[in-house]
């Protein structure tokens, strides 16, 4: 199991970047639009490193939603692979069989 205050702090980013991610586009839609002033293109680079960092979308860490591991992460099924495991040991995913030998 991770750590409690890890698990919080990925929750609050998200909940940020949902929050920011408007803005954020629009901004970056001005500083790459090349048919602006200069100044106008500066001032929105100034407004978009003024916004806190944590609203970014590249600080979200994917973790386990069963455990909150942050590694042996599977995208698809939202888990690490040893909750994958657990669970698949005790029939609690539909479709796969665990064998052992």
């Amino acid at each position: 199991m991770a750590k409690k205050s890890a698990i919080e702090k990925n929750l609050n980013r998200q909940k940020q970047v949902q929050r920011d991610t408007a803005k954020r586009k629009r901004l970056k839609a001005i500083i790459a639009d090349k048919d602006l002033p200069m100044e106008e293109r500066f001032k929105a680079g100034l407004k978009l490193n003024e916004m806190p960092r944590n609203g970014a979308k590249i600080r979200l860490r994917n973790r386990c939603e069963v455990s909150g591991r942050p590694r042996g992460y599977y995208r698809k099924l939202k888990m690490s692979r040893i909750a994958l495991r657990d669970l698949g040991s005790i029939g609690q995913i539909p479709g796969m069989v665990k064998s052992s030998w």
